[in-house]
């Protein structure tokens, strides 16, 4: 057996020794509290703010030599085989969505003092089986009452700052799992969705009133509800055929409710579910966002194992265990609202608003064609034409089909106003050229009049 040794002056130990003076390691009392990963910016600013205006501090980067634990305070005083290194500060650099990303401690300690009474405070990844699953926090005071007050108001200190920040609050993000499934995540993802206005939404009116009614009008009358005790949650539930909207939409609503921060939960992403909601309440006002909802609420007669109807159990547990008055908003979708489970889709409380998005109508494609055509010049025969050809055709294949017109009319080098052959061109390729599965793909219709 080998071991490692390393000089007396390279280890911690001795500068925990000098810092606590006669309190010797083993009299120390510590306490610790573990945040989830999407807090781990807002901590690094609220110890940031502490240790600059409050407590004078030493900060010191730390390096445990093994790695597959949590890194604790009882680590950095040990004077036995694989101590724990004095080294250089490393950083993470995490995306927030500003122009900069935030520069994260991986491993440090700042030996500090409250008055006359000195103190260690250590963060660190908190670890699992070799996986990050938050960040450590752990304070070290000397034993009595002093210490325990001391170690007590420092992490309050600590989680009101944190609640008072909210790097993420009023953005889009989503929580990336670890590489080997655990339902643990491991980091945040930002998303920087384009921009959609409200002349972008193509919807019949009648869609339109009620999605606003539910949506703008509801939560502009969140303080008289709150002053009425009724619930400040909502559910809707967007359903439709593939292709008409439902995911423009929500990229609309982000856009327009900019102090909701928003939080995008795909099918795979299920296993997060606890956490997505412990971030929603956190960053509230919030915007939750299932795509493909029956993917795990599918009616329970139509579940083929018990790991489906437990993720189906677990999201109904977590949208009934938010509190009434929590400003959260579920925007859920689905192609296929027929499958769902009764206790979700008809619940009140759960789900509240159901909206159709419905295939456009000849006014709906008119709109559509416009919308996507952009910088193409149109005659307003053509539109026409197009409207005609594209009955039962979804948002969706209308916006491709102006993308393949434009490829065509470049590739002829043709200049000026777009051609009727273009468009003709950019029909037969799509709806007949790759068959019935590639209409089926781009939510197409064969239309009879299309010859």
């Amino acid at each position: 057996m080998f071991f490692r040794f390393s000089k007396l002056k390279d280890r911690v130990s001795p500068l925990f020794r000098q810092h606590f003076g006669s309190v010797p390691a083993q009299k120390l009392v510590t306490a610790g509290r573990t945040f989830p990963v999407p807090s781990r910016v807002d901590l690094q600013l609220a110890l940031e703010q502490l240790f600059s205006q409050r407590y004078p501090a030493q900060l010191i980067g730390v390096h445990p030599q093994m790695g597959h634990e949590t890194l604790t305070i009882a680590h950095l005083v040990n004077d036995g085989h694989w101590p724990v290194l004095i080294g250089p500060l490393q950083h993470d650099e995490i995306d927030t969505g500003e122009t900069q990303p935030a520069r994260c401690l991986q491993h440090a300690v700042w030996l500090a003092r409250a008055g006359e009474v000195p103190f260690a405070v250590l963060i660190t990844s908190a670890m699992s089986y070799g996986q990050a699953e938050g960040v450590h926090l752990e304070i070290a005071v000397p034993p009595g009452e002093t210490g325990l007050n001391l170690s007590r108001v420092f992490l309050d200190e600590v989680e009101r700052l944190i609640n008072q920040t909210g790097s993420y609050r009023g953005k889009v993000i989503s929580l990336e799992a670890a590489r080997s499934y655990s339902g643990k995540a491991g980091s945040v993802k930002v998303h920087r969705l384009r921009s959609v206005q409200r002349e972008e939404v193509i919807l019949p009116e009648k869609t339109l009133q009620l999605l606003e009614r539910n949506v703008q009008g509801f939560l502009a009358q969140r303080e008289r509800l709150r002053s009425l005790s009724l619930a400040l949650k909502k559910g809707l539930l967007f359903y439709g055929p593939p292709g008409t909207g439902k995911t423009h939409t929500i990229q609309y609503l982000a856009s327009q409710l900019r102090d909701h921060t928003t939080l995008l939960i795909t099918a795979e992403q299920m296993g997060l579910l606890d956490q997505y909601f412990q971030l929603a309440r956190f960053l509230q006002p919030a915007m939750v966002v299932i795509e493909d909802v029956d993917l795990i609420a599918r009616a329970r007669e139509e579940m083929r194992s018990a790991c489906e109807e437990s993720l189906l159990n677990k999201l109904l547990n977590e949208m009934d265990g938010l509190r009434e008055d929590a400003m959260v908003l579920f925007v859920l979708t689905t192609n296929r609202p027929d499958q769902l489970e009764a206790a979700l889709a008809s619940r009140p409380g759960r789900i509240d608003q159901a909206i159709e998005f419905p295939l456009p109508d000849d006014d709906g494609r008119r709109k559509l064609v416009r919308l996507y055509a952009r910088g193409l010049t149109m005659p307003d025969e053509l539109v026409e034409v197009i409207v005609r050809k594209t009955k039962k055709a979804s948002p969706a294949f209308i916006k491709e089909l102006m993308r393949r017109c434009a490829q065509y009319q470049l590739h002829a080098g043709a200049a000026g106003a777009l051609a009727l052959e273009h468009v003709e061109a950019a029909l037969e390729e799509m709806l007949f050229s790759g068959g019935s599965l590639n209409v089926k793909l781009l939510g197409g219709a064969v239309n009879d009049s299309l010859g």
